[in-house]
């Protein structure tokens, strides 16, 4: 027998996955069974099991995989010579999660899939670690690019790192929000608010 290579491995878990935050997003967690699941992607529960042993795994490896890629992002945007502002940074990454992230979905079902994630973590212990670790890291991540900041002559000292993280990581959190409650909220919004905030002077404007 053919062995099955890794690319198709790949392929095929990518498929699960695309396929079960859909219905997430479109029905909720508790709401989608694994026959939905399976049904959405076309493929035996033999085929999907092998994968995933069932819902809860499949929402936290939606969620680890998220994690991993806004981090990579950030981590990525630290190196760089001088680093993008937050401006910049946040409406690249949100774009690309809010926008692009599941394949056949509309643009806020990344938006809706996350909200249920961060509720799901109250009652799921394995779940919570997982989002833990997965803040954790962004607050790494992004306290990280503060200090590029800093470096480059662009932020001021005096104020700790991980509180410009964690006020950072706010920002995107409760635009998430937005995006997920009240509609189809443009990224450009968010960058030019942060563009105006970054404005502004410790001296009044007259």
């Amino acid at each position: 027998m053919a062995r099955v290579s890794q690319e198709h491995l790949d392929a095929r878990r990518r498929q699960i996955l695309d396929g079960a935050a859909r219905c997430f997003a479109r029905n909720g967690f508790h709401a989608t069974s694994m026959q939905d699941v399976l049904a959405e992607v076309g493929l035996s529960a033999g085929a999907v099991y092998r994968y995933f042993r069932g819902k809860d795994e499949l929402i936290a490896a939606i969620a680890t995989e998220a994690f991993a890629g806004i981090r990579g992002a950030f981590e990525e945007a630290s190196r760089a010579t001088p680093p993008p502002t937050p401006d910049v940074l946040l409406g690249a990454v949100l774009r690309l999660f809010l926008e692009e992230r599941i394949e056949g979905a509309d643009r806020q079902a990344f938006a809706r899939l996350i909200i249920q994630v961060w509720t799901e973590t109250l009652r799921n212990e394995e779940l919570a670690k997982t989002l833990a670790e997965g803040y954790h890291g962004m607050r790494v991540a992004w306290a990280e690019l503060v200090t590029a900041y800093r470096e480059s002559g662009i932020l001021r000292a005096d104020v700790p790192a991980d509180h410009v993280a964690r006020t950072l990581i706010a920002v995107a959190q409760g635009f998430i929000a937005q995006q997920a409650l009240f509609g189809d909220v443009a990224v450009d919004i968010l960058e030019d608010g942060l563009r105006g905030l970054m404005s502004m002077t410790v001296d009044p404007i007259r």
